[in-house]
């Protein structure tokens, strides 16, 4: 029985021990997260199975004493009654129990620790990691930034090397310059020491020229002392011998009177109908002689003048070639005179320049119409004159004479109709060419270029050598060409010869402009409305080229179109379906 009762008492004791190291196993796994902790509780099971076995064995020893003292003990004590051994049992087991349970939470604790210690470890080490983490990362930022930098280095050395290249260029460069110019410099002051020799030896010869103007200045007195002297003796002897010749006296005392007011002349004062007069008198020369210019211009065969009148106009040109070159100077006296005569003035100068135009003297008078032209373009200023001999004195104030810009509508169109006669310049002629399109705006401005019979002047631009001025010569005459009191009489006056030659001529030209063309499509549509131009049409072969113009030209151009239709309609070329169809595309 003692036996048996020793095997249930090690039996409960292995069970209870079971269930605690159960307990202790769940807990170590629960609060176990890594391998290490792992390790360490296999470790502490270790540790506790060492001292579990020591303190079990004593247990059994003391058991096993306790059992063999029983055993030992009266038979009356072994005999007893369950009750007795059930509280022995009791008294045994909680103290063992207890015992256990107080090393086990001793061991429990000290794995506790170690697990912090575990954990406060493993923080540390990813604290670690993290900064070397970021150490590297840091550490990759400044190899890349090195190796940019190595780059920046590379290309700055290049830089450097191109730089100091093209400064060694430079240098070399304003080095042969500066060489250069240490020889020009030594050039010109081995000129300049020439020129101060030769400086000192024109000195040194205008003094001794000087030295002998002096003496011959003083020889030339007393030969003219001398003179005095013998003229004296001279008159002396010849009163000597014609006191006996009184007539002869009287004379010689003439003479001598003559003599006298030649050498101090009088001075004529000015007088203004002086002026008025001479005006009066170019009017009515330029507007009942030279202004008669119509049997050389308006003639639609090219007859030749008769004889007396082409020899009238020869001398009409002499005339004019010499009267000319007074009036361009007498130019410069217009600021002195009233401007009402400026008028007259001008008006004589521009028909005498017309007067030119079929002669042969305008080639040897450029300079003069060159200087002309400018005069009446820029205008004059002068300073007035002031002498106390007159009876009026003129203030030296400045005065000016204005031609081409003048306020006076007459007097700046004469003055621009000679400035298209006599300037080449393009642009003074592109300006004359402005100011007349705007003075043809005006009937006053239409009337005077019928009067002033313009239309040559305009023609000599006609040229397709002068591009700029075509279209500005063409503008003045299509604004006559608008519809007025004065289109007819400016359509009588284009119906001629130079007229007709001129746009043949222009026609013929290579690749002409195609507003040009259509501008010039318009007179010639009006004047194709007179019957008798018809023969002028024939004449030059104008109806030819507007025929192979308007076959060439696109359909798209319905103005050009329209008008080319109108006039071969007009001339009897065309049928009147194919002009409205033309018009209505």
């Amino acid at each position: 029985m003692g036996l048996v009762s020793i095997e249930m008492c090690y039996d409960e004791l292995d069970s209870f021990q079971d269930l605690k190291q159960r307990e202790t196993e769940e807990e170590f796994a629960g609060n176990d997260h890594r391998v290490s902790t792992s390790e360490i509780n296999k470790q502490s099971f270790k540790e506790i199975n060492k001292v579990a076995g020591p303190t079990n064995s004593a247990s059994d020893s003391r058991n096993w004493t306790d059992c063999c003292s029983d055993a030992s003990d009266s038979p009356s004590k072994r005999v007893s009654s369950p009750a007795s051994r059930a509280s022995n049992r009791q008294g045994v087991l909680p103290r063992q129990v207890s015992q256990i349970y107080d090393e086990l939470l001793q061991i429990y604790q000290k794995l506790q620790c170690e697990t912090a210690a575990q954990q406060e470890f493993a923080e540390e080490l990813q604290k670690r990691e993290r900064f070397l983490a970021e150490r590297e990362e840091l550490l990759f930022r400044h190899e890349s930034a090195l190796n940019k930098i190595k780059g920046v280095r590379e290309e700055v050395l290049t830089r450097f090397q191109i730089l100091k290249e093209q400064h060694d260029a430079e240098v070399e460069h304003l080095t042969e310059v500066l060489k250069e110019r240490n020889k020009e410099s030594r050039r010109l002051r081995s000129s300049f020491d020439a020129l101060k020799e030769l400086n000192d030896s024109l000195k040194k010869q205008l003094n001794e020229v000087s030295e002998e103007n002096r003496k011959l200045e003083v020889q030339a007195k007393r030969v003219q002392a001398r003179l005095d002297n013998l003229q004296r003796k001279y008159e002396f002897m010849t009163i000597q011998r014609l006191k006996g010749n009184p007539h002869a006296a009287h004379e010689a005392k003439s003479l001598k009177q003559e003599k006298v007011p030649v050498s101090k002349p009088y001075k004529v004062p000015l007088n203004g109908q002086v002026y008025e007069l001479l005006t009066v008198f170019m009017d009515w020369i330029s507007d009942h002689h030279l202004s008669k210019l119509k049997h050389e211009e308006s003639g639609m065969d090219g007859e030749k003048a008769l004889p007396t009148f082409a020899s009238q106009r020869n001398d009409i040109q002499q005339k004019c070639v010499k009267l000319l070159p007074v009036m361009t100077e007498q130019l410069q006296w217009m600021p002195f005179v009233n401007a009402k005569l400026h008028e007259p003035f001008v008006k004589f100068i521009y028909w005498s320049l017309r007067q030119l135009d079929a002669g042969t003297q305008h080639s040897t008078m450029t300079s003069t119409l060159r200087r002309l032209g400018e005069d009446i373009f820029k205008g004059v200023v002068t300073k007035g004159l002031q002498d106390n001999s007159f009876e009026h004195s003129v203030e030296s104030k400045p005065k000016t004479a204005a031609f081409f810009k003048s306020s006076s509508l007459p007097l700046r169109f004469l003055s621009t109709l000679i400035v298209l006669k006599t300037v080449t310049q393009a642009d003074h002629l592109a300006q004359a060419f402005d100011s007349l399109c705007l003075d043809l705006k005006a009937d006053e401005g239409k009337n005077l270029f019928l009067e002033c019979q313009a239309v040559p002047v305009v023609l000599s631009h006609l040229k397709v050598s002068s591009k700029g001025l075509l279209s500005s010569a063409i503008d003045s005459l299509l604004q006559m060409t608008v519809e007025s009191r004065f289109l007819q009489p400016f359509l009588e006056v284009c119906s001629c010869s130079l007229f007709f030659r001129t746009c043949s001529v222009l026609l013929r030209g290579p690749k002409l402009d195609l507003h040009i063309l259509e501008k010039l499509s318009i007179i010639l549509q009006k004047l194709s409305k007179i019957k008798s131009n018809k023969k002028l049409f024939e004449l030059f072969t104008v109806h030819l080229m507007l025929q192979e113009i308007q076959r060439t030209t696109h359909p798209e151009h319905a103005f050009l179109c329209i008008n080319l239709n109108s006039t071969l309609f007009n001339l009897g070329l065309t049928k009147c379906n194919s002009l409205a169809a033309s018009a209505n595309p």
